[in-house]
C-alpha cells in the first residue's frame, strides 16, 4: 500500500514539473532564436554580409585565432568567395532566429544552429572568450534532443493537428520482409533438395510450410 502511495505521488510530482521544464525549454529557445535574429541585423549594419567586409573578418580569424590548420584553409577557402558564402551565412542566420522564436521546425533548427555555432566557436578559438559560444554550442544540442517547439511554439499546433499514432514496429517492415523470407525459404529447401535428393512435390510442400512458419514469425 504505501509503495502504491509512494508511486502515485512521484508520477504527480513528475507531472506537474513537466510544465515548467517545457516552458524553461521554450525561454532557452527563444533566447538563442533572438541572439540570432540579433546579430543578423548588427552584421547588416556593420557590412558584414558584404563581401569586403565578411572577408576582412574571416581573414582575422585566420591570423589571430588558435584553430586547427585544417580549419583555417576552409575558412581561407570561404574568404576567397566571400560574395558566394556572405549571403548564405546571412540567410542561415536570421532562418535560424525566425525559426526558433516562433518554434518551426525547432528540433532540425536546432541542430543545424548547433553545428553553425559550433564551427564559429573553432572560428574564433582563443580571440576570445571560450565559453562565449560554448554556451550557445551547448544549450542548441539541448533544444535539439528536448521538443522545445511543443511549449509557446508553432510545432505544438502542428502536433496537436496531427497527433503522432503507435504502430506495431514489424507492420511496417512487413511488406519488405515478407519477399525476403520467401526467397530465404526457397533457397534453404533448394540446398536440401540437393543434398537429399527431395521429390518436387516434397519440396513445394516444405516451402509452403517453411513460408508460412516465417510468416507467423513476423507477426
Amino acid at each position: 500500500m504505501t509503495t502504491n502511495a509512494t508511486q502515485a505521488q512521484n508520477a504527480t510530482v513528475s507531472f506537474a514539473g513537466q510544465p515548467d521544464a517545457a516552458n524553461g525549454l521554450a525561454l532557452v529557445r527563444m533566447t538563442i532564436g533572438a541572439m540570432f535574429v540579433w546579430v543578423f541585423f548588427e552584421n547588416l549594419g556593420k557590412g558584414g554580409y558584404t563581401p569586403a567586409g565578411y572577408a576582412g573578418v574571416i581573414n582575422y580569424y585566420i591570423k589571430a585565432s588558435h584553430s586547427p590548420a585544417a580549419w583555417k584553409w576552409v575558412m581561407g577557402l570561404m574568404a576567397s568567395h566571400a560574395a558566394m558564402v556572405a549571403p548564405m551565412q546571412a540567410m542561415t542566420e536570421i532562418s535560424l532566429g525566425v525559426l526558433l522564436v516562433i518554434g518551426l521546425l525547432t528540433r532540425p533548427a536546432a541542430f543545424v544552429a548547433f553545428l553553425f555555432l559550433g564551427s564559429l566557436w573553432i572560428s574564433e578559438w582563443g580571440t576570445s572568450w571560450i565559453w562565449e559560444l560554448l554556451v550557445p554550442v551547448v544549450a542548441s544540442l539541448g533544444l535539439a534532443v528536448g521538443r522545445a517547439g511543443r511549449t509557446w511554439g508553432i510545432d505544438a499546433l502542428l502536433a496537436r493537428r496531427r497527433p503522432i499514432t503507435k504502430r506495431r514496429p514489424l507492420a511496417v517492415c512487413l511488406p519488405i520482409s515478407l519477399p525476403i523470407s520467401s526467397l530465404r525459404s526457397s533457397l534453404s529447401t533448394a540446398i536440401r533438395l540437393t543434398e537429399h535428393r527431395i521429390s518436387p512435390e516434397r519440396w513445394a510442400r516444405k516451402s509452403s510450410w517453411s513460408l508460412a512458419e516465417d510468416t507467423g514469425a513476423l507477426v
